[in-house]
């Protein structure tokens, strides 16, 4: 089942915004980002720590937009896959969630990561 996030207008062009989806055990922290005209989500998660992201709302960029910043140990992730390619987690990814557009609103699973 997928749930509805936004509508896909709601987020610029290099911008990243997160949402908090289901309850109790399957409650998620996910962060999409739009980047060159793509949708990108991942869970929330630093696989480092299993630290959110973020330390502000929505303060999950670099300057350029191009890679997610780890607020708690500086780890980098590329927007387009979430691979780490500098910090502590070097080699691993943040966890891909599947996002669908679905006249102008954006979908994600409500399933549990594996």
């Amino acid at each position: 089942m997928n749930v509805f996030l936004c509508r896909a207008d709601e987020i610029s062009e290099g911008e990243a915004k997160s949402f908090i989806i289901g309850e109790g055990k399957g409650r998620r922290d996910v962060v999409v980002v739009r980047r060159n005209g793509n949708y990108h989500a991942y869970v929330n998660s630093c696989p480092h720590q299993l630290m959110p992201l973020e330390t502000f709302p929505d303060k999950f960029l670099n300057e350029d937009g191009s890679l997610f910043v780890c607020s708690t140990h500086g780890a980098r992730f590329r927007v387009e896959d979430g691979f780490c390619i500098s910090g502590p987690c070097e080699g691993k990814s943040l966890h891909a969630l599947t996002v669908a557009l679905d006249e102008g609103r954006l979908l994600v699973p409500l399933s549990s990561p594996a």
